[in-house]
């Protein structure tokens, strides 16, 4: 047995499908609750891995590529097929930056936080929304003999088929409300218009051309909390095309971020920074206006091409010479909360190199660092004084057949232990406004608030 065994599941809804797996251990679903033919084609549904991946002692980046060369498997030649039929998906942390520059992250407080965690997944729902198909892959890893593997991927297969079609599907709980005036920010307005200003004298000085600052709100959770409730009004409040519920060791990671932070498939890489953000108004002419008025700052438009600049420089480490190019410079894209400026850069994954020496060379995600990266970094740690943990990391997979995509975490909820939190941010440049800096992290943040229950969208 050379390939996973395909089954068709029909008309499955992705939300059916999630319902349908919830209770088992594991759950991890990369939804593009918000359908585009680019970025939002497919959203994957997978639970109950055969094995859990958090780094451990060592370099966590050789002990993965150990540990995906285990299971190998050829790449679809179908261009029609899902991309993901299998293997490792879950999330990296911000903090992982550590082992790339060494010194230049904020120290975790917290040691048990995982820098990373990826299920290695047997068996995969993958749901084409432009054909509105669904398909079970079931790999029969980790058995290796033909003939185990291929018994193991039957009798996987027809385990969750039944749980996908059966009637005892997980009926998410009532919906508990958290309201605004319960979350804390670690920054205050004046505090973070400091942080700005602070910024704008390190560019001033010459040590960067724009650095990312973030605040963090948090809050303890409320009785009878339900995840899976929460997750189901994020997707509709504020649907992205990178959504996504992961449970992995004692952390639950709720997104709905629009931004891709790279893509391997075959030979080919992709990055999407975002870098300019508007809000969106009910009003189609003041709505219409602050896209125009995205579209024509020259300040949005030169934060997004520095980024531009710092990403053509990370893929070009691992890309063949003359390949990386930027076929779509600082278009228009608009989400449920926001108008963003979007770039996207490509090349070609040099002979030898895999995903995840593409994820190594461009990892943390420069647009939500700033330029130089190093510099950036350190500048990060010094003004936030919290870790990140998931947020601006990487979420998402890495196939057993060497396809990756990952989303960098924003607009995302991290919990764990009775408690949630989430951080926005934006980009610092010398044409910064302090006020208005701060005014567009409140932006980012207003539909992540109205998922919570705060009352602004019901």
């Amino acid at each position: 047995m050379t390939t996973p065994l395909c089954l068709p599941v029909g008309s499955l809804s992705p939300v059916d499908g999630l319902c349908a797996l919830s209770g088992l251990p594991g759950l991890c679903f990369l939804d593009s609750a918000m359908s585009h033919p680019e970025t939002g084609r497919y959203s994957f549904l997978m639970a109950d891995p055969f094995e859990v991946f958090r780094g451990g002692d060592g370099d966590p980046w050789t002990g993965l590529r150990a540990l995906l060369s285990d299971f190998p498997m050829p790449a679809d030649r179908d261009p029609q097929a899902p991309p993901f039929r299998g293997g490792a998906a879950g999330f990296f942390s911000y903090e992982l930056a550590g082992t790339l520059y060494p010194g230049c992250q904020c120290q975790d407080d917290d040691a048990t936080w995982p820098d990373l965690a990826v299920g290695l997944y047997d068996v995969v729902v993958a749901f084409d929304h432009q054909k509105q198909m669904a398909w079970l892959y079931s790999s029969g890893y980790p058995a290796r003999e033909d003939s185990a593997r291929e018994a193991r991927a039957r009798e996987r297969a027809e385990m969750f088929l039944g749980l996908l079609q059966g009637e005892s599907r997980t009926t998410p709980s009532a919906f508990v409300p958290l309201p605004r005036e319960r979350w804390q920010s670690n920054f205050g307005e004046e505090a973070y218009q400091q942080a700005v200003g602070r910024v704008r004298s390190y560019i001033r000085a010459g040590d960067v051309f724009q650095t990312n600052i973030s605040q963090r709100f948090s809050a303890l959770l409320p009785e009878n909390w339900d995840d899976l409730a929460f997750y189901l009004r994020l997707r509709a409040v504020n649907p992205a095309p990178f959504g996504a519920l992961v449970r992995l060791e004692d952390v639950v990671v709720a997104s709905a971020s629009p931004e891709r932070f790279v893509r391997l498939s075959g030979r080919h890489a992709e990055t999407r920074p975002i870098k300019g953000t508007r809000p969106r108004f009910p009003d189609p002419v003041k709505d219409r206006g602050m896209a125009e008025a995205l579209l024509a700052s020259e300040k949005d438009r030169a934060e997004n091409l520095m980024i531009v600049d710092l990403l053509r420089n990370d893929l070009a480490r691992v890309c063949t010479p003359g390949s990386v190019r930027v076929p779509s410079p600082c278009a228009l894209e608009s989400y449920a909360g926001v108008h963003h400026l979007v770039s996207v850069v490509e090349g070609r994954l040099e002979p030898g190199r895999d995903a995840l020496d593409l994820l190594k060379a461009c990892f943390p995600g420069g647009s939500v660092t700033g330029a130089p990266k190093r510099r950036s970094l350190e500048i990060i740690a010094e003004l936030e004084g919290i870790p990140r943990h998931v947020y601006c990391g990487a979420l998402g997979y890495i196939g057993f057949d060497g396809n990756m995509d990952t989303s960098i975490p924003i607009r995302t909820l991290l919990i764990r232990g009775g408690q949630v939190s989430f951080q926005v941010g934006g980009g610092i440049t010398w044409l910064s406004d302090p006020g208005e800096e701060y005014r567009e992290t409140m932006d980012k943040a207003l539909k992540i608030f109205m998922a919570c229950g705060d009352g602004l969208g019901d």
